[in-house]
Formats: structure tokens, sequence, C-alpha cells
């Protein structure tokens, strides 16, 4: 049977094209480590590679919103431990300012808790980041507004801010609050007020005003302490969240390159073979172009 010499050539010419085409692919597999370069290599492998490619990136972002959420939580809790701080030491004023001691002493005790309400609205109006903390929703201007007298002694507090929580999403189903609600705010504000009722009573020597003042410091004392241990579950809750994030992008990590990689062991022995390959059909084509029409017409 004869075999026209135009079928034979374009038969190497395709098979030399497709082992070129097969060597290039694997070559770019081995220096890459990667099986798919082009959607066209494994379509079904791409969609599900772009599908946890989605939620890796989802997971980034609500990674990125519990770092946010713990740094918020963390300068909370330090303003509201420097102020529990303050309230401790307006406790054992109060307790000295109704034993028995001289006028002095009481004036001595009254300026020191002159400093206490200055510090405390300090602490009241921290910042973080440019914002500030315990203001709800009103973070570019002071929550605690002071009203002074001609000689620049505050006279009393006020709230300025809004009730307002900052909600943060840190997973598909869970969102934490890290700040301050307004009650525990506004609380902060009759901490500082009477404050300022015991440095005035310490001032004017009044052991009874000091006295009246004792239930509302306990009282505010409570309030800090336990939005401090609520402060702490909330940042629990975070690292809690942070753990899982970390494992479950780590098992997409996995998943992705399962899909992504190639198994370099076998690629490099398919690139071999293919290269073999591919020498042999140059080798044969060079053979068979070297035949003249006389050898077909034989």
């Amino acid at each position: 049977m004869r075999v026209s010499s135009n079928t034979v050539s374009d038969g190497i010419v395709r098979q030399i094209q497709q082992l070129s085409s097969q060597q290039a692919k694997l070559q770019t597999q081995v220096g890459t480590g990667l099986r798919i370069s082009q959607p066209e290599d494994d379509p079904a492998a791409v969609g599900r590679v772009l599908n946890l490619q989605s939620e890796r990136r989802q997971l980034t972002q609500f990674g990125n919103n519990a770092t946010r959420a713990l740094e918020l939580s963390q300068a909370s809790a330090s303003g509201l431990q420097g102020i529990k701080k303050i309230s401790d030491r307006a406790g054992e004023l109060a307790t000295l300012g109704t034993g028995a001691i001289g006028a002095s002493a009481m004036a001595g005790y009254g300026a020191e808790a002159g400093q206490l309400v200055e510090q405390a609205l300090q602490s009241a109006n921290t910042r973080f980041n440019g914002d500030y903390i315990y203001a709800g929703s009103k973070l570019d201007s002071p929550p605690f507004v002071a009203t002074r007298d001609a000689n620049g002694q505050i006279t009393s507090v006020t709230y300025a801010g809004d009730a307002t929580q900052t909600s943060i999403p840190v997973s598909e189903a869970s969102n934490v609050t890290p700040g301050t609600d307004g009650a525990t705010n506004s609380g902060i504000a009759d901490f500082i007020n009477h404050l300022i009722t015991l440095r005035d009573s310490l001032n004017s020597g009044s052991t009874t005003g000091v006295t009246a003042v004792q239930p509302a410091l306990t009282t505010s004392e409570d309030m800090l302490v336990s939005t401090i241990a609520d402060n702490g579950g909330v940042q629990t809750r975070i690292e809690a969240s942070q753990s899982q994030q970390t494992d479950r992008t780590t098992s997409l990590d996995t998943l992705i390159s399962s899909e992504t990689d190639a198994d370099l062991p076998s690629t490099i022995v398919k690139l071999t073979q293919t290269q073999t390959a591919y020498q042999a059909a140059l080798q044969s084509a060079a053979n068979i172009m070297k035949l003249s029409l006389m050898d077909y017409l034989k």
C-alpha cells in the first residue's frame, strides 16, 4: 500500500509538535513546582482552587479583624486597669479621711485626691490609634468633658459619647465587641464625679462628706472590676478565634497545595520520557525525510 509523503510528513510534524508542547508543559511544572499554570490544564481543579482561595481570603480578613479587635480590647483593658488603680487609692484616701486626723493631713489627702481627679480624666480620655476608646461611636472627640472653676480645678465631668458598641466579625458566625458599653462609660464619669466629691470633702475637712461618698466609690470599684473581667472574657474569645483561624488556614493551604503542586519525582520521570521520545521523533523525521519519491514508489 502506498502512503502519501504529505500524510507521513504531516503525521510526523503533529507528533513532534505534541511532544514539544508536552515537554514545555512538564518543564514549566518542574521549574515552578506547580502542575497547573493555565485553567485548561485541569478545569475542575481550577474551580476547586478558586473556591478554596476565596475562603482563604475571607479567613485572612477575619484574622485582620481579630487582630484589630484584640488590640482594641487590650488598650481598653489597660486604661480600665489604670482607672482601677486610681479607684483603689481613692478608697484608701476615703478610709484615711474618716479617721482621727488633723486639718493639715486632710488637706494633704485632698490635694492628692485632686491629682487623682486629673489623672482619672486623662485615663478616661485615652486614645488608641487616633480614636478615643471610651466614646462609643464618637471616636473623634473627647468623651469626658470637664467643667472647671476660675482656678482651673475640675468641678464636674460629663460623658459626651454615646452608647454604641463597635461590633467586629471574627468568623462567619461570631462578632465581638472589644470596647466598653455606654453604661460603663457613664459609670466612669460617675466615678470621676465621686472623686471630686471626695476631694472637696477632704479639702473642707468634712469627715461626714467623706463617709457619705464611700458607698458610691465602692459601687464604682465594683463596676470597674466587673468590666475588666468581661474584657478578659472578650480577649479569650478573640484568641480562641485566632487559633481556629490559624488551623483552618493551614488546612486550606494544604488543600490548595494538593490541587496545584506538581508531584516532582513523577513529573521529572515524565519529562525525561518525553524528552527521549521527542529526540527519537526528531531522529525518525530526519531519516524519513531523506527518503526520495522513488523510495515511496517502490
